[in-house]
């Protein structure tokens, strides 16, 4: 089910947002869709990370706090990283960058909800600051 809204979007928003399209070959409106529900998307976590951490199993809860990026996806993101900082990265390199940092900061939202169920459970000591 879809719902049709009317949205007063800021000139430079609209501007990329027709820039996008026309790259793409797409409507406007299906990319402001695109955008929207991507940033509302809490990271493209799975339907099981979404219930709240005090619904998570004690195996759960660790296991999150303990999460790591896997290392081929890690090496690449400082890779690209690095490559960003050289003002070297290709076009694609960018869009690769961006998804990695994506899964990076789902990691490290998953990882954090964790740690934090764990310490409140007595499962874990807080983190030193």
């Amino acid at each position: 089910m879809s719902k049709q809204i009317s949205l007063t979007l800021p000139d430079e928003v609209m501007r990329r947002a027709e820039v996008l399209a026309g790259h793409s070959g797409r409507q406007i409106a299906d990319v402001l869709t695109e955008a929207i529900e991507e940033s509302l998307d809490p990271f493209d976590l799975p339907a099981s990370e979404m219930r709240p951490p005090a619904q998570w199993s004690d195996d759960e809860v660790l296991l999150a706090a303990d999460s790591m990026m896997p290392p081929n996806e890690d090496r690449r993101l400082k890779e690209l990283l690095d490559r960003q900082q050289a003002r070297i990265l290709t076009h694609d390199e960018r869009i690769e960058l961006s998804g990695l940092m994506h899964l990076y900061q789902a990691g490290l939202l998953h990882k954090a909800r964790g740690i934090a169920e764990a310490v409140r459970r007595g499962l874990r000591q807080a983190p030193l600051p």
